[in-house]
């Protein structure tokens, strides 16, 4: 991958979830973390941002073990520092005490300077027929898609 980097998405937030705000996190990483992230070997299925002591972590965020490194080698489901500020931290906390709201990465990307960004988002679970609903609404327009395709 030559001059592009890689992008870490969580498909699996966007279709049990319903996004309400996003946030741009930096991250706290140890070198072959950072490495293994370029070789785009991490995944976010199942991890979800926690508020302890004022600071956020990402839990279960899995970034495999770099194939080149020894023994300093990371833990790959470690807990993770977000890089927030203090305001942002104090908003996240009072939304998921009070609505029942939960927070969860979206993707996990360089940005222009090289350095590694999470997008968080403020989430409301979706319940059964929402989700039925979405895949619905998906069909439909996969179908427009095609009948437009068609009539060019």
């Amino acid at each position: 991958m030559a001059g592009r980097t890689p992008e870490i998405k969580n498909k699996k937030a966007f279709y049990d979830y319903e996004i309400l705000e996003r946030y741009e996190a930096g991250i706290e990483l140890k070198g072959t973390e950072v490495k293994s992230l370029r070789e785009g070997k991490a995944n976010l299925r199942d991890s979800f941002v926690r508020i302890e002591n004022g600071e956020a972590f990402l839990f279960n965020a899995y970034i495999a073990p770099y194939t080149h490194g020894n023994l300093f080698n990371h833990e790959p489901n470690r807990k993770r520092k977000l890089l927030l500020h203090k305001s942002e931290i104090k908003r996240l906390l009072g939304k998921t005490q009070e609505k029942g709201l939960t927070i969860v990465p979206l993707r996990m990307y360089f940005n222009k300077r090289g350095k590694v960004k999470v997008e968080i988002a403020l989430v409301k679970g979706k319940k059964k027929y929402d989700k039925r609903e979405a895949i619905k609404r998906r069909e439909l327009e996969r179908e427009a898609q095609k009948a437009m395709k068609y009539y060019r």
